[in-house]
């Protein structure tokens, strides 16, 4: 990526963050990154193309943030720990990160154009833990009853809940972490032998 790229990309970030997208104006994302405004439409087209670029920006930044402090001896289900924790941070970009992806996937509520970009870059995210989920049962780990995408798709839509409210100041970081800490317990020990019927029917069905 080239730097002016770059700049244009983070400075499109951070007025997300802080704006949301009806604040996003060409102009000012252009003279914050120090680049003419053509230059921004040459690279990204109209106003969509660069939001989807921001999305797929935001992404990168945040599996990079993500994967810190690994280490050649941390087991699998502590590399899949720290990767959801990872989202909820109390450092700068993190905090950037969060706002301009909530905004956005607000913002896809009633932007149409957004919804495509949004599940592409979501679908990376949950693939990147599904990933994780695979290995950690590989390593025993984690139940191997557990359906990798099915429980990405819970655990990145549950990080995603509990960072609004973080984001909001009704929960703390501490809180935050420590409620998604237990969510994995919960999730991550499901028993082998465990239904996926509704709750309600296997009531009935035991009654009879």
């Amino acid at each position: 990526m080239s730097e002016r790229r770059d700049a244009i990309l983070k400075a499109s970030a951070t007025a997300i963050a802080q704006r949301g997208i009806r604040g996003l104006r060409v102009n000012d994302v252009a003279e914050v990154a120090g680049v003419s405004p053509g230059l921004l439409y040459y690279h990204f087209k109209d106003r969509i193309g660069l939001l989807e670029a921001a999305l797929n920006y935001i992404n990168d930044r945040a599996r990079d943030y993500r994967s810190e402090g690994e280490g050649s001896a941390d087991s699998a289900r502590d590399r899949l720990t720290r990767s959801l924790l990872g989202e909820i941070q109390d450092r700068p970009e993190v905090v950037e990160n969060s706002l301009a992806w909530n905004e956005l996937r607000a913002s896809a509520v009633y932007e149409e154009a957004l919804r495509e970009p949004l599940a592409r870059t979501t679908a990376a995210w949950v693939a990147e833990i599904a990933d994780a989920i695979t290995q950690a049962q590989a390593t025993g780990e984690i139940s191997p009853s557990l359906d990798p995408r099915r429980t990405a798709v819970t655990m990145t839509a549950l990080v995603e809940g509990l960072s609004g409210r973080w984001l909001c100041k009704e929960i703390s970081t501490e809180d935050a972490r420590s409620h998604l800490l237990g969510a994995i317990d919960v999730v991550m020990s499901e028993p082998p032998n465990r239904t996926t019927d509704n709750p309600v029917t296997t009531r009935t069905k035991e009654k009879r």
